[in-house]
């Protein structure tokens, strides 16, 4: 088994879900509580990694992230080195594509949350902010766990765009799904066979608790 494969991964799902964490709590919120009628345009974009097959996605990644782009130019000068084949650009394509997992459910959760219970607390003095952080992220917590497993499980196995974005440069972009297509490839079928049960075993713990959470979770307010 390709360790150094499985760290990296490792490393990469852990920072994008702290990464997603922080771009889907606003995100979430204002898809979860706007008027806006333009609102489903937001929601057709964050959505549209679920269906756009992953080679699309890293083509416009790669052109829009390469050294003959603004951010790639950019990057470039600041950093001496592009970001294509990079483990930046490589993160920066995994939040990207996760985007939607973590985005869904948080959106969900706080959008159940008791409406009463936020007007009652606006009522009481507090401002928006200190209503999302004392009244609807505790009330969500079930809906944020389901985003952070989901977005570190979905990380933690993509293929196609980490691929196109990041090759297969050991130590630097190899990822543990990159790792099992190269022993299969060379047919390794051993190794490949305990990486491949590996991933199978963590997307089993992850769906099983992806349900468990969903079932357990109950709103323990009501107004009437």
């Amino acid at each position: 088994m390709d360790w150094q494969a499985v760290r990296l991964s490792v490393q990469l799902a852990s920072l994008t879900t702290l990464v997603l964490l922080g771009l889907a709590l606003p995100l979430a919120y204002w898809l979860a509580f706007t008027q806006r009628r333009w609102k489903f345009l937001v929601e057709a974009v964050v959505a549209m990694p679920l269906v756009l097959p992953p080679t699309v996605l890293g083509f416009y990644l790669l052109m829009a992230l390469g050294p003959r782009s603004p951010l790639g130019w950019l990057w470039e000068r600041a950093f001496g080195h592009t970001l294509p084949f990079s483990f930046e650009g490589l993160l920066l394509a995994s939040v990207l594509y996760s985007l939607p997992f973590m985005v869904q459910p948080l959106a969900s959760a706080f959008a159940g949350v008791e409406r009463g219970l936020i007007e009652a607390s606006w009522c009481l003095g507090e401002s928006r902010f200190r209503t999302f952080v004392r009244v609807i992220v505790p009330l969500s917590w079930g809906g944020i766990l389901t985003g952070l497993v989901l977005s570190f499980a979905h990380t933690l196995g993509e293929f196609g765009v980490v691929l196109m974005v990041g090759g297969n440069l050991p130590g630097r972009t190899r990822t543990v799904s990159i790792a099992i297509y190269d022993q299969v490839q060379a047919m390794d079928y051993g190794p490949a066979a305990r990486t491949a049960a590996l991933l199978l075993g963590v997307s089993f713990l992850v769906l099983t608790l992806t349900y468990a959470l969903r079932r357990s979770q109950r709103k323990p307010w009501t107004l009437i």
